[in-house]
């Protein structure tokens, strides 16, 4: 059975004419001009295979997302070295056009066969049942090589219910005790509806470097260099360092951190550091699913990327009679949004006032009573450090090292004696 091809561009076609010539193993259906038209056959199930003819200079993260959401295998042909740099970096098969015929179908050959194996059907399946839009399989991450002798970094996901429970003063804190330990650090604003993070920090210079990443990661350009000229450094103490991608000062800026570049940015990012943490949004709804455009941009789409791709994700409820009962209906919604996800459960401002005597005891109770799993970490109320912190723009460390609350959570990031030289010996600190 031939497979059928769509080629959009100009530049060297010559190999995809002769395409037509050889064996029958491809079949040449349409030529688009634009990436848009390409885009809109592909999702209209016309083909298995998209070539694109002028080294993809016009593609991007999202638009090759788009291509393998619609079950269609995307081949480049690239001559030069940049073109070829930057294909590698958004995870696009290529060719050189000098390679001939024989060579493309060969390479065609072999993306159509990831592709279906990626999506679990055959090749004899009827168009429609791979061409549907979004029917098809998620466009692979951004091949980022990874040093021999260095694992990815860990990736922390701070996710929380509406209502302000505390997630970014839990993520900038857990960044800050981890980088005061000797780890290599980065934190990432990705909350598409009231980043917070410069603000806690001082950093009021609206770089939006967040969005930065994301934009240099769809165009196939987030190297190392250009993320370390991104991010903000903050200095903690004497030998600490935070690196920081700070979020979209104006919540309309949300359509700046789509799924397929902060996952680029995701995977840049895990092989420079030790340490992600990313604070993230509080709401997991897809209503965008029931648009006519299924692939249009979704604003909670950089939320359940982050929380797909995490490698732990700490989930804060405010600890009183509205914050509980939000965070146990907000980890049903995650289960069902991401069911891979096992979040550990963090109770932050936990006060008498608004629990009664003993309010440990008596959340761990109404817990188990109402909510699966168990509560991981207990974060008491310390409006006096956390006021003194948001002031200074600042961290618990620097602002109130001796507080309650800062002792907490650095406990739960780990950051207790001796977790210093852990993190050093494999930053290479000295």
């Amino acid at each position: 059975m031939s497979i059928p091809v769509l080629t959009a561009g100009g530049g060297a076609a010559a190999p995809v004419a002769d395409l037509v010539r050889l064996d029958g193993s491809l079949s040449l259906i349409r030529h688009c001009e634009e990436l848009p038209e390409l885009i809109a056959a592909c999702q209209a199930g016309l083909a298995r295979a998209a070539v694109i003819t002028d080294e993809g200079a016009d593609l991007t993260a999202a638009l090759a997302e788009r291509v393998a959401a619609a079950g269609v295998a995307l081949v480049v042909l690239a001559d030069t070295p940049a073109a070829q740099r930057r294909l590698d970096a958004l995870g696009v098969r290529h060719v050189p056009a000098a390679a001939g015929a024989a060579a493309l179908a060969a390479a065609v050959q072999a993306a159509v066969s990831e592709t279906i194996a990626h999506s679990g059907r055959s090749l004899s399946d009827p168009a429609s049942a791979f061409g549907g839009p979004g029917s098809g399989p998620e466009a692979p991450a951004a091949a980022v090589p990874e040093e021999p002798e260095q694992r990815p970094a860990r990736t922390t996901a701070v996710w929380g219910p509406a209502g302000a429970p505390g997630r970014t003063t839990v993520a900038v804190n857990l960044a800050a005790e981890a980088a005061a330990a000797g780890a290599r650090v980065l934190l990432i604003d990705a909350d598409t509806y009231g980043g917070s993070i410069a603000v806690h920090l001082g950093l009021l210079d609206e770089a939006a470097g967040t969005a930065q990443g994301c934009r240099l990661a769809d165009q196939g350009m987030l190297d190392a260099e250009a993320l370390q000229r991104i991010a903000a450094e903050v200095v903690l103490g004497r030998t600490g360092r935070l690196l920081v991608l700070t979020g979209i000062p104006r919540a309309g800026r949300w359509t700046e951190v789509r799924p397929a570049a902060l996952s680029a940015l995701l995977a840049r990012a895990r092989s420079m550091v030790d340490e992600v943490v990313v604070d993230v949004g509080f709401s997991l709804e897809a209503d965008e699913e029931a648009s006519f455009d299924v692939m249009a941009p979704r604003r909670n789409g950089a939320t359940l990327r982050v929380l797909e791709l995490a490698d732990r994700i700490i989930a804060v409820g405010a600890a009183d009679s509205v914050g509980v009962p939000r965070l146990v209906r907000g980890l049903e919604d995650l289960a069902e949004a991401v069911p891979t996800a096992s979040p550990l459960v963090v109770l932050n401002k936990v006060r008498a006032a608004a629990v009664g005597r003993s309010p440990e005891a008596q959340l761990r109770r109404t817990w188990e009573r109402f909510a699966p799993g168990s509560i991981h970490a207990f974060l008491p109320w310390d409006p006096a450090a956390a006021d003194a912190a948001l002031l200074a723009g600042s961290t618990l460390l620097e602002a109130a090292p001796g507080s309650q609350l800062r002792s907490a959570v650095a406990s739960l990031a780990g950051a207790a004696a001796g977790s210093r030289s852990r993190f050093r010996r494999r930053s290479g600190a000295k």
